[in-house]
């Protein structure tokens, strides 16, 4: 992800987008949509742009529509990143919002969440996201995770894997490339006791779930079908 792929078509954030709205949950801002008399719940980790932006809301919405209730925190404290801040390009934007404290302030969210009565969560990270999304699928506080063009996932974070994970790839990702995919494929293949799914889309790129342009028909008709993928992979486990 600290390459320029990861940064490219940055969304128009607008705090006003999706059907949903803000509240505190967990000690973040968070996007929510859905029933809160939901007891299934999905969590939204976004991508290095942050909970505001149209597209990620949008998808949360669709989340919810099939029934969940669904949280998008702010990770980033109102602090996502800016591509034309030239005096803090990525690597120093990294060093205030590490993956490992984006981890570590998804437990009260979680937690949040249970106290409003919720009994299976599943989780979607988006390139930084995927990340925080893989060491939550190392216990037990998720039921089912998706991994969307990961950023910084590693073959080892793959063997740690106790819940199931559907990997969602681009043939043009200098982060997660089809060779490194085919590893997580072989791995999951390997692994007893754990469901895992390995896909690659040909002919998208890094960041193509949620960083699509809406003009572009065919660009929108894979971010669809990777939606569908992960909204599938989410009413067969978290329930």
């Amino acid at each position: 992800m600290s390459g320029p792929q990861c940064c490219e078509n940055p969304p128009s954030l607008n705090p006003n987008s999706g059907a949903g709205h803000v509240e505190l949950l967990g000690g973040l801002s968070c996007y929510i949509a859905g029933s809160p008399q939901s007891k299934l719940a999905i969590l939204m980790v976004s991508d290095i742009y942050g909970y505001e932006a149209p597209n990620l809301r949008k998808l949360a919405d669709k989340v919810a529509a099939a029934g969940f209730y669904v949280a998008a925190p702010d990770f980033f404290y109102g602090d996502p990143y800016v591509p034309d801040k030239i005096d803090r390009p990525l690597p120093v934007w990294l060093k205030d919002h590490g993956m490992d404290k984006g981890f570590e302030n998804t437990k009260p969210v979680i937690e949040a969440l249970k106290s409003k009565g919720v009994s299976a969560i599943g989780a979607a990270g988006f390139c930084w996201g995927a990340k925080v999304v893989v060491e939550l699928a190392k216990s037990d506080y998720i039921q089912a995770a998706v991994l969307l063009h990961p950023s910084f996932v590693s073959v080892d974070d793959i063997k740690g894997v106790k819940v199931p994970i559907s990997v969602l790839g681009a043939e043009f990702d200098q982060r997660s490339p089809p060779e490194l995919m085919k590893q997580f494929e072989e791995i999951l293949k390997s692994k007893t006791g754990v469901d895992g799914f390995v896909k690659i889309f040909p002919g998208v790129s890094h960041g193509w779930t949620v960083r699509y342009n809406l003009e572009d028909a065919g660009a929108v008709k894979c971010a669809e079908e990777a939606h569908q993928d992960m909204l599938g992979w989410f009413i067969k486990y978290v329930k």
